[in-house]
């Protein structure tokens, strides 16, 4: 093993290693503060989710990655592929999805009572659940061209037909099809990052005017910078740069794959760039989120201090 494998798999190895105990601790917090008797919020059960999918993201894209990086080469045969693949995509789009949720439903949710969207906004807790259902169904049933596209190097006649991504293969389609995927892909991608801006920044426009009109209390009692609706914003934008950072240069990465033979450190930059969200997503919501930080109070049997 040479020192690109070692970094390489030091890499895989750390980001999934944390990620999975951030995610993990995320969900258990929410268990622990739903069996003691606690009332969550309804947001909250759309982090939960969120730090599901995220969590099999990680186990079905980094642990085999970080396999490969260590030497474990086409370990996979046919149908392990294809069980890695469908869940890493199904994963991969539940966590587009559920982020986009969570910035629709916050923009609802903080939105004046006095719009017309007042009825829904007390309604639309109920539809949480729902909603999630529906997003697990359609990529259940969306990604079902995985079991088709992909095979392992084990059962393979034409070597030269596959892109090797290390732990096992995908077949390379024809020319049109690769691109006509990709450009499907690329486009779901677009619209729900497009509709996650949308909704971010409709929220910090909500909250510099709330900010605007009761600035002379925040005068009077602390700093503009110190203020809780200065830092609701602060978080959100650090949630949406975070989110669209590493998904923008992945999906750079993945268009320019489908129009040429992808060489290696691009594909395993691209596996990398996919977990880097859900690694430190969880971090950033225990780090920016007030509940939250109460929640890992109570927890950790501490009183919650007033944020």
């Amino acid at each position: 093993m040479n020192l690109y494998d070692i970094i390489l798999s030091i890499g895989f190895c750390s980001h999934t290693a944390v990620g999975i105990l951030g995610n993990s601790f995320l969900i258990w917090l929410f268990l622990f503060m739903l069996l003691t008797g606690h009332r969550l919020r309804p947001i909250d059960t759309i982090l939960a989710q969120l730090a599901c999918f995220n969590s099999l993201l990680l186990l079905s894209k980094g642990i085999p990655q970080t396999m490969a990086a260590l030497g474990l080469k086409n370990f996979l045969d046919k149908n392990g592929c294809i069980i890695v693949f469908y869940l890493h995509k199904v994963s991969q789009g539940l966590s587009l999805n559920m982020t986009c949720f969570l910035s629709g439903f916050q923009a609802i949710t903080i939105s004046p009572s006095s719009t017309r969207w007042s009825e829904f906004k007390a309604r639309a807790p109920k539809y949480i659940i729902p909603t999630s259902s529906l997003f697990c169904i359609a990529h259940l049933l969306l990604n079902i061209i995985v079991l088709e596209n992909v095979g392992g190097l084990q059962g393979s006649k034409n070597h030269s037909e596959l892109h090797d991504y290390g732990y096992c293969s995908g077949i390379e389609t024809a020319k049109v099809s690769s691109i006509l995927f990709g450009v499907l892909v690329s486009l779901h991608d677009a619209v729900l990052i497009g509709l996650m801006i949308f909704a971010s920044g409709y929220m910090i426009l909500l909250l510099y005017r709330h900010h605007k009109q009761n600035k002379y209390i925040y005068m009077a009692n602390l700093s503009p910078k110190d203020s809780p609706k200065i830092r609701a914003i602060q978080s959100i934008l650090l949630l949406m740069s975070t989110f669209v950072s590493f998904y923008s240069l992945n999906s750079i990465l993945i268009s320019y794959m489908y129009l040429r033979k992808p060489r290696p450190w691009l594909i395993q930059c691209s596996s990398l760039l996919s977990i880097c969200f859900p690694t430190f997503s969880p971090f950033v919501l225990i780090c920016s989120d007030s509940q939250l930080l109460k929640y890992c109070c109570v927890f950790w049997g501490r009183n919650a201090p007033d944020i």
